[in-house]
């Protein structure tokens, strides 16, 4: 394998490359990995873009990477402090370009569930539940979302229970990429140790595939930032994402 493309490593730059030039990009709660892709496209490319977080910051310069993504260190030296208020009045006015929120299970159109594993009244597992994405998925221009597994439970053909409707655009799993088309998640591309095979075994709801082809190698910049952010590897470590 590449050394420098470990599925750690695949779905942190694959979020980075979700965000665009001049864009107003928010990282939410238990987000460790899109704040990582956040604070990482601020050094790997040329071009800039305003970091809104959940902890308040705005552009904020932390003296450290924190483990929590909703540590107050994101909000060192910001150009202003958002309350969660701020967050959703800046969505509900259409301002808020690219959202990354969390998923348990998602289905071929982007809706998520967040709510619970198996039947709603007697569930398997109760879930936290939409919390702000109810007012984000809806209302972000973008929403993108990320999986540690990519397996038939998590990429369903139904949900269990439907949190929110058709909200993300998006998707980095350790082994593909998944964009929104015609109203559906479609590949767009997939890990070179992987395949489209693979994808297709590993994914419970049909997706257009044309045009999809392994995933463009790291640049040095996306490599040596990634490394920047993560220099002994304790974030790779405790994500413990596996290609299989």
């Amino acid at each position: 394998m590449n050394t420098n493309w470990s599925p750690f490593s695949y779905i942190v730059t694959n979020l980075a490359r979700f965000i665009r030039p001049n864009e107003i990009t928010f990282s939410g709660v238990n987000s460790t990995m899109p704040m990582l892709a956040c604070l990482m496209a601020k050094q790997a490319y040329d071009w800039d873009f305003i970091y809104i977080n959940v902890a308040g910051g705005v552009d904020p310069r932390p003296s450290k990477i924190p483990v929590s993504s909703s540590d107050p260190v994101l909000a060192e030296h910001s150009a202003s402090i958002f309350a969660n208020e701020d967050f959703y009045d800046l969505c509900c006015r259409g301002r808020m370009d690219l959202t990354f929120l969390g998923a348990a299970q998602i289905d071929g159109e982007g809706n998520a569930n967040n709510s619970c594993i198996g039947d709603w009244h007697q569930p398997k597992v109760r879930l936290p539940g939409g919390g702000g994405g109810a007012v984000m998925l809806p209302t972000a221009r973008r929403a993108c979302t990320w999986r540690t597994e990519h397996s038939p439970r998590t990429f369903v053909e139904k949900l269990h229970f439907r949190t929110s409707w058709g909200g993300f655009h998006g998707v980095a799993t350790p082994i593909a990429v998944f964009v929104k088309k015609n109203g559906r998640l479609a590949l767009q591309s997939w890990h070179p140790e992987s395949s489209l095979e693979e994808v297709k075994a590993r994914t419970g709801f049909e997706f257009d595939s044309e045009g999809a082809r392994p995933t463009e190698p790291p640049t040095q910049r996306e490599i040596d930032a990634l490394a920047a952010l993560d220099p002994d590897g304790a974030f790779e470590r405790d994500a413990a994402v596996t290609l299989r």
